[in-house]
Parts: C-alpha cells; structure tokens; sequence
C-alpha cells in the first residue's frame, strides 16, 4: 500500500515519496493568539493530526517531524492587549494575552484528541532568522529597503533567470488577477502594487527589534516571513508536507513560498501543499454579526471533545464541511456505542480496511464507513486498534459515560430509584405506571433498555 496525497500546486494526487523515510518532516500554520479558537481553526488541527498519526504508523514515531507555529506578534494581539489591559505597558498587556490564550488554545485542542506537535515555535523567538531571511532576499535582488519598510517584488522574482517557481502557481493567479482580486496595500514607497511587507517599522510602544538591511528604526516582522523563518529552522530549507486552511493559500502561501524559494535558491520548499476546505454552521457562513460565531470551547462546553472530532473527520478534508447540531447529535451516539463495545478491549493491531481509505488522501469518511463495518462484523479488537489511532477511545467506557452524566445534570441515585420502582410495577403488572416512569425518564433525557439481565440507562442525546 501507498499514501497518495493531493496536492495543491500540481492540482493532482501524487504518491507520497519523503525526501528521508527517516526524516518526514511537515509544517502546518497555527493560531495567531489573540482569542479563543473557534471550530473553524479545529479544523485543519484534527485533519493535520490525523495525517501526523497516519505518517507515525508508516514510518515510526520517531522519523516524523511535525511542526506547527504560533504567531504571538500581529496587529489583532496589539489591538486585544490594549482594550483588556489598558493600564500596563502595551509589551507587558501582549505578553498576558499570548500566554492566557496559548495556554487556552492548548487546552482545547488537548480536548479534541490532538497530539503535540514534535515542535510548536513562536515567531518572537525566531526574529534572528526573519533578519537573515531578509538579508538574503535584499542582496539576491528579491527585496528592497524604502521608508524603514523592506518589501518583496514579485515581480523581481519572476524577472530572475533561473529555477525559481513562478509567483502565483500555487494558486494558480497571475499578478494582475492577484492585484484585480485581492486588497492591496496603496503605498508611496512601493514598487509594485503586489509588493508586500517583510519588515516594518513599529509604533510608538508595539514590540520592536533591531532592524535588518541598516534600518536604523526598530521594527517588527511582516506576517509572511514569521513562517518562512520558523519552517527554515526547525524542517530545512525544503521539507516534505506543508499545510493550512484553504484561505491561506493567498497570500500567505504564495508569499511563503516566494521568501524561502529566492532566499535559499530552492525550486519548491515544500514537496506536497495540503489544504482543507472550509467551515459553516447550519449552512451558513460563521460570522459573529450572524450571531453563529462558535468557539472550540463553546463546543466543549455541551459536548466531549472526541464528538467534536468525529463530527469533523466524517465530511473529507478537502471538502466544505456544514457544521449542523444535527451531525453533532449522530456523532454523539456512534461514539456511545463505539466506547460500549470498544473501550474495554486491549489495544491491538488497526484493521487494514480502516487504513486503506486514509492512504487515499486521508478519505476519511470511508475510514468511518470501514469503522462502522468492524463494528457490524463484531470485531471489537480491530475496532478498538483503528479507533485509537484515529485519536478516540482515550477514555474508559466507565468515565466516558460518567462525563455525560455529569454534562447532563442527572441525579444517578435518583434515576436507579425510579428504575428500581419501574421493575417493582412491571413485576405487579402494573403497566401504566411502569409506561409512566418511562415517560418520565425520558422527561429527564435518560433513555432505558430493557433485556433478559435488567434494565440499564444512558443519557439521551
């Protein structure tokens, strides 16, 4: 078996070849911490993480290098530390936001089953390889320094003699679509008007550092090359998988590309570009002016984390997905009857049927559908292998069903008790009442199931 993997420059599924079977190495974009996540930053964590798992189980634990950043100096963290802690100094407020809502983002995504990165580098610590970046691209001809700002020429970068990609193939635009279809900064001291920033200066109390080129004003990185950078110091100058949501295939991509492809004279810096497809709610776009802005830890406030990663990997990655309370509620029960049946088996080998999908660039909806097939088939052991490599079953059955029994508010003595007085009527013939207890059992969201060995209960979803 192989993996295929689609590819975003080439528009095609290629077969997976790493550069170094003992080195897989993959870089995907994190968070800017500045908020909590909402479920569309979920998204590309579990598919991301699921293929981190997948290369783990193809090429060993230890041969697999996933790296995914975290941006903790941008605009919008400037812009929250000011408004939440107007009475310290601008530095001191950013440094509040970043840690509270890293640590908030970790917490979450802990809840939704995804393992660690090998290595999650913030752009604060890699500014001496921005500097260097920069440098390069200024004495190759690719940037240019003017008012305290460097930028990058696309135009330079198509202009050039030489192996170099072309600036635009990833998405597929040419400059004057990309100047016609996206916003453009008007600036006086730019060349071009698809001319972008590497490095500007700061303002008046934003955080600042020595700048490159012989800029005498300190100054800050531009977006774009914080990735570059940190993909650069922890995966080389060309690695294997590069990946994000679909919105960041332009600019951020393509500006990705062009930085570390002119600074280190390489024709591709990535050999694969993954990207998933985006996210509504109830068919809507999820905006907060339409009142359907959720967050990750909204979610997990009504629903295990393990749902909200089923519910994500049923629709495939490169497909938009709607995000529906509906979905949710059949995530939930599937996940009840997997831990009923699976959790209390040892682990053991994953069923090929599951596996054979996420080869085909990560199918994981036929995943689930093989999964479902285990489950009819009654085999608990492959069942149970498959799901925890996909990242369930991280619980006991005992603890999963505890937690939804807390979640829901239930009295458990309360509920045994009323049980225990539908058996007693059920032995006297007393049918009405026995129908009555179960009508109000239902009342409290407890769902009962009679069978030769009692009755038992579980939370009604």
């Amino acid at each position: 078996m192989e993996l295929r993997l689609y590819d975003t420059l080439t528009k095609e599924k290629r077969t997976f070849v790493p550069l170094n079977p003992q080195d897989v190495r993959m870089y995907v974009c994190g968070p800017t911490v500045y908020d909590f996540a909402h479920i569309g930053n979920a998204r590309p964590v579990i598919v991301f993480d699921v293929l981190f798992r997948l290369l783990r189980h193809l090429y060993g634990e230890a041969h697999v290098k996933y790296v995914r950043n975290i941006t903790d100096v941008d605009d919008k963290i400037n812009d929250r530390a000011a408004r939440d802690f107007p009475g310290l100094p601008l530095n001191e407020a950013i440094r509040k936001v970043t840690e509270e809502t890293g640590r908030q983002f970790h917490a979450d995504v802990d809840a939704l089953g995804a393992l660690r990165p090998s290595v999650e580098p913030r752009a604060t610590e890699h500014i001496g390889e921005m500097r260097e970046i920069i440098e390069k691209l200024i004495a190759g001809g690719f940037a240019y320094v003017a008012e305290d700002h460097v930028l990058f020429s696309p135009q330079a970068m198509n202009a050039a003699n030489s192996e170099l990609p072309r600036y635009g193939a990833l998405s597929n635009r040419s400059l004057d679509e990309m100047v016609a279809g996206a916003r453009v900064d008007v600036a006086p001291y730019k060349r071009g008007n698809t001319d972008f920033v590497l490095w500007k200066p700061s303002k008046p109390g934003e955080p600042s550092w020595p700048s490159p080129a012989g800029i005498k004003a300190e100054g800050r990185p531009g977006w774009h090359i914080e990735c570059s950078a940190m993909a650069w110091k922890h995966l080389g100058t060309h690695f294997d998988i590069h990946g994000g949501g679909i919105d960041l295939v332009f600019p951020h991509h393509e500006n990705e590309v062009a930085q570390s492809c002119c600074a280190f004279h390489q024709s591709r810096m990535a050999n694969y570009w993954m990207h998933n497809g985006f996210l509504q709610v109830e068919s809507e776009k999820m905006s907060k002016s339409l009142g359907n802005f959720i967050t990750i830890r909204d979610l997990l406030a009504d629903w295990p984390g393990e749902v909200l990663r089923l519910n994500m990997l049923k629709t495939h990655y490169r497909s938009p997905i709607d995000w529906t309370l509906k979905s949710l509620e059949e995530s939930g029960k599937t996940l009840d009857d997997w831990y009923r049946v699976a959790a209390v088996v040892p682990p053991g080998k994953p069923a090929t049927s599951v596996i054979e999908p996420l080869l085909d660039d990560l199918n994981t909806p036929q995943t689930i559908a093989a999964l479902h097939g285990l489950r009819n088939a009654s085999d608990a052991a492959g069942l149970a292998a498959s799901l925890r490599l996909l990242g369930f079953l991280s619980e006991t059955a005992a603890q999963w069903e505890g937690r939804k029994r807390q979640a829901s508010g239930v009295d458990a003595s309360e509920i045994d008790r009323l049980i225990s007085e539908r058996t007693a009527a059920r032995a006297r013939k007393d049918f009405k009442e026995s129908d009555r207890i179960r009508d109000q059992l239902a009342a409290m969201g407890v769902a009962i199931k009679d069978s030769k060995e009692g009755t038992t209960w579980e939370i009604a979803r």
